[in-house]
Parts: structure tokens; C-alpha cells; sequence
């Protein structure tokens, strides 16, 4: 059976819905930098509002996760497996759960950002993001790879976006050690439990990209060796 054929097995793709989550859990992920503007100018209000769309997008992505767990044939006739399917599935939830959990913290407990480390925060959240968005255009050329049969250009595409997010996830190992210095040169000056919880904060905030990381390290065991 030709490759680009393979679609017409299926009444959709499988792999659509997984293009729909990891969309999904990237917009909950890239709305924690409207999040934080709130936080850095202590605006509680406007903050909750956008942790309840976080959280509503989070359960958005549930949704399609459970109903993907659900009706994925065990037998696919596709040049990867279920369980390929199902693990990547549960790195890209990751990155809504760890979205949520951050910005649900950081009301909880009102937790200020100090006025010092605005922008290296900022930057350092930015350049975690920018790594959640690239693992979602990465995701969402599977169709594509698909209709390829996992060969050829498409292949190459995929692994140079890999490459790339491999490389944004190196700089915010270096991001976080800036970050959590500055915190370091000026945290006698704090309440000493916020100090607690901005160091874990900060590491959660790291973990987005870790995860989308891992996103990417699922996507590329699928591809041929």
C-alpha cells in the first residue's frame, strides 16, 4: 500500500488529535507570560482570570487526551506503534499540568516577583515558551511524516526542529542558573518562605522546557534510525 495512503484506513488520523492536544497545551503553557505581567504589577484580579482560562484549556486538553486513549485501535497500520503514541501523549500533557500548577502556586500564594529580577525572569520564561512552541511545530508535522512514511525530507525537517529545541532547552539551563543567582544576591531582603517558593517557581518554570524537551526526545525515537 503506497504510504500516502495510509490516512485513508482511518475514518481521521490518530495522530490529529495529538497535533489538537499539544496546540492546546501550548496555548495554556504560552499564557503564563500574560500571567506573570499581571503578577509583576500585583494585579491579583486580572492574574486569576487568566489562571482559570490556564486551567480551563488544561481541562480542554484532558478531554482530547482521554477520548484519544479511548479510541486508539490497538492495531494501527502506521509505521509507529500505539504505545509510541500514548507515551508521547502523556509528555505533552506534562506541559498544561505544569502551566497550571505554576500559575496556581503563584496565586495561592501571591507569590511577588522582586522588582529586581523582572527581566531576567521574563527572559528566562520567554526562552522555556519559545521551547513549548517549538515542540509543538515539531508535533505538528506528524501528518506530514505520516504521508511520508516517516522517510525522506519530511525526516530531516523534524530532526533539524529537534536539533533546535534541543539547543533552546541548553540556554535556559544557563537562563536558570542567572536567574536563580540574582535571586541568591538578594534574598536576605525577602520573606524567607517566599524565597522557598521562588526557587521552586523558577524550577518549574525550567521544567516547561524540559518537558517540551522530552516531547521532542519521544517524536524523535519514532523516526527511523
Amino acid at each position: 500500500m503506497p504510504s500516502n495512503s495510509f490516512l485513508g484506513v482511518f475514518a481521521k488520523s490518530p495522530l490529529k488529535p495529538l497535533e489538537d492536544h499539544i496546540n492546546l497545551v501550548n496555548e495554556c503553557a504560552q499564557l503564563l507570560t500574560p500571567f506573570f505581567e499581571r503578577v509583576y504589577q500585583l494585579d491579583w484580579a486580572g492574574a486569576e482570570e487568566i489562571r482559570k482560562e490556564i486551567s480551563k484549556l488544561e481541562k480542554q486538553a484532558d478531554d482530547i487526551k482521554r477520548d484519544l486513549r479511548t479510541n486508539l485501535p490497538s492495531g494501527l497500520f502506521m509505521p509507529i506503534n500505539r504505545q509510541d503514541i500514548l507515551s508521547l501523549l502523556t509528555e505533552q500533557d506534562k506541559l498544561a499540568n505544569k502551566a497550571k500548577d505554576i500559575a496556581g502556586r503563584t496565586i495561592g500564594r501571591e507569590l511577588q516577583v522582586p522588582e529586581p529580577l523582572h527581566q531576567s525572569f521574563k527572559e528566562y520564561l520567554a526562552r522555556c515558551l519559545e521551547a513549548s512552541n517549538q515542540a509543538k511545530t515539531a508535533i505538528n508535522e506528524l501528518d506530514e511524516l505520516l504521508e511520508a512514511g516517516f522517510r525522506g525530507r519530511e525526516v530531516n525537517l523534524v530532526e533539524k526542529m529537534i536539533e533546535k529545541l534541543d539547543a533552546i532547552e541548553d540556554d535556559t539551563d544557563s537562563l536558570q542558573i542567572h536567574l536563580r543567582k540574582g535571586l541568591m544576591n538578594i534574598e536576605a531582603q525577602l520573606n524567607p518562605v517566599d524565597v522557598m517558593f521562588l526557587y521552586k517557581t523558577i524550577e518549574w518554570v525550567g521544567e516547561l522546557a524540559d518537558v517540551a524537551e522530552r516531547v521532542g526526545s519521544r517524536l524523535e525515537m519514532m523516526l527511523p534510525g
